[in-house]
């Protein structure tokens, strides 16, 4: 599919107008967001991918072949950022949320090797008071064995209360969930 660049925002007013259904990726630091958007699109270097968590200070906007919008968020909860940056990143992100009338879904990443923290909870919890549609993504999955990833299913499951059957298991290094989250995207965005 083909897939660009649009701009990198650091105010709502830079915010990009489009009627194209817009698809929001959000999750912790470091949790795997870039890679992940690189990889269902097949491409390798559209989203920067930092050797350091916090690398998306920005809210990124890409266009996905004439068809969505995808919005790649700054990560939460990253401590060696000043309290200050983090609270800036928390009012950019709480605007997006409360103002973006195209927004169709979020794909929230959780690193399927942490038990979800409060900033995980309160972004499940902001999407549900939107009525936004979330999918929620395991990340990092090729990082465990088959027995320890059905073990942090069933923590993640019973922490968020979000079904195993709903909770899609991904990998950016070996593609798996790859079609499951194209497979969600499309039966969301053709409502």
């Amino acid at each position: 599919m083909n897939a660009s660049f649009i701009l990198s925002a650091a105010k709502p007013e830079q915010f990009i107008k489009s009627d194209l259904p817009e698809i929001c990726f959000a999750g912790r630091s470091n949790v795997g967001k870039s890679s992940m958007i690189n990889k269902i699109l097949s491409r390798k270097n559209l989203v920067k991918v930092g050797n350091t968590p916090g690398k998306t200070r920005l809210v990124n906007f890409f266009n996905i072949g004439e068809k969505y919008i995808f919005t790649d968020l700054p990560g939460y909860g990253y401590a060696a950022v000043s309290k200050s940056e983090r609270a800036s990143w928390g009012k950019v992100i709480e605007y997006y949320f409360a103002n973006r009338k195209n927004l169709a879904l979020c794909v929230l990443l959780l690193d399927i090797r942490r038990v979800p923290n409060d900033d995980d909870m309160k972004m499940i919890a902001a999407m549900q008071s939107r009525n936004v549609p979330l999918i929620a993504v395991l990340t990092k999955s090729d990082k465990l064995s088959n027995n320890e990833k059905t073990k942090q299913i069933k923590i993640i499951s019973e922490k968020t209360l979000i079904s195993k059957e709903n909770l899609i298991v991904f990998s950016a290094v070996t593609g798996t969930g790859k079609e499951q989250i194209w497979q969600e995207i499309e039966k969301i965005t053709a409502i």
